[in-house]
């Protein structure tokens, strides 16, 4: 991977960076009705039905952190140890989110930027090369950590 995949992608940053919030949204509630096994991972969100998620607040405000955090990753573009070992630990050992999960999540993000922030065929492949670092460094704090999924 190189810069210029983390340069491509935050080309396109700017609309989601300006509105986490209903771009957040939109992620959780495609990739709860994409694959509904994941929503089960989130016992907070439990009660809500497939046709209140759209427009939830506590659905959008969680959506906006993931957001927020991967424009932290992207910004970082690769030096990202101090940001990731944190949620690798949290993600492993509060929150048991197999790794899968984060490529179903960074496809879905990958459509809700091509949709919402323009983002072409160049940034999608882009984004791919950086999820695709960024996870396997995810799946390489999982096993420092003895978390098995």
């Amino acid at each position: 991977m190189v810069m210029a995949d983390f340069d491509m992608v935050l080309k396109f940053w700017g609309p989601v960076e300006a509105d986490y919030t209903s771009h957040g949204g939109l992620v959780l509630t495609r990739l709860f009705t994409e694959h509904p096994g994941t929503k089960d991972l989130f016992p907070k969100f439990a009660d809500i039905s497939q046709a209140d998620m759209a427009g939830n607040a506590a659905i959008s405000a969680h959506g906006a952190t993931v957001l927020k955090k991967l424009g932290e990753l992207l910004k970082a573009k690769g030096d990202h140890a101090d940001i990731l070992k944190p949620l690798a630990n949290t993600h492993a050992n509060k929150h048991r989110i197999p790794i899968q999960n984060f490529k179903l999540i960074s496809e879905v993000i990958g459509k809700v930027m091509e949709e919402k922030a323009g983002l072409n065929a160049d940034g999608q492949k882009a984004l791919r090369n950086v999820m695709s670092v960024v996870i396997a460094d995810i799946e390489a704090n999982y096993k420092e950590l003895g978390f098995t999924n």
